[in-house]
């Protein structure tokens, strides 16, 4: 990483960043805990395989799930980004966004992903588990634009997850919460 400082300006959880004085090659996830304190993103293996450091980014093609570990911060230049502390209530994240060296608010609702997540019981020690909502969420926001059938709900879900390493080996109940989500909610599937 080289120590010379580049200008970054960036959108995270609806609300503007910057321009802050980034170092060339800093990852994002350095810059979303030191500079932003948004620490919800986990540095678990840092070669972007496990994907416990996932963010979302938002653009005209939609959302997309980007690691942080091995992405560095100015590939985010004058990008909308999302982290799991902009997951919950994004109304009520956005107006609450902290400053650079303040400490994230208190969010008050929590989105339909992780509500599922508790009522399946779906994480042990929790490291993992903002990748897999990072992930679910963008499914989610995916299948409400383009809806499939509810016999392929089973293998999206499987596809969208794969990717996420969870080192309690507790996927059966993350799978089946987002089925659960997903056949739940009106919208995501074609009916008949």
């Amino acid at each position: 990483m080289s120590l010379h400082p580049r200008p970054l300006s960036l959108t995270v959880n609806g609300h503007g960043v910057g321009p802050l004085d980034v170092p060339e090659g800093m990852p994002m996830i350095d810059f979303l805990h030191e500079y932003l304190n948004l620490t919800g993103s986990r540095l678990g293996c840092g070669i972007g395989e496990c994907r416990a450091c996932t963010v979302i980014v938002d653009g005209p093609e939609g959302s997309r799930e980007m690691r942080t570990c091995i992405t560095g911060a100015h590939y985010f230049e004058g990008r909308k980004v999302r982290t799991i502390e902009g997951i919950a209530d994004p109304a009520e994240a956005a107006a609450q966004a902290p400053q650079p060296g303040q400490p994230p608010r208190k969010v008050i609702a929590i989105s339909p992903v992780q509500q599922k997540y508790l009522e399946h019981f779906s994480f042990q020690c929790g490291y993992c588990t903002p990748g897999f909502v990072i992930a679910a969420t963008v499914l989610v926001e995916r299948l409400a634009k383009a809806p499939l059938r509810p016999a392929e709900v089973e293998q999206a879900v499987e596809d969208a997850l794969r990717p996420h390493l969870c080192r309690c080996t507790g996927y059966v109940r993350y799978y089946a919460a987002v089925k659960d989500l997903i056949l739940s909610t009106p919208g995501l599937t074609l009916k008949g």
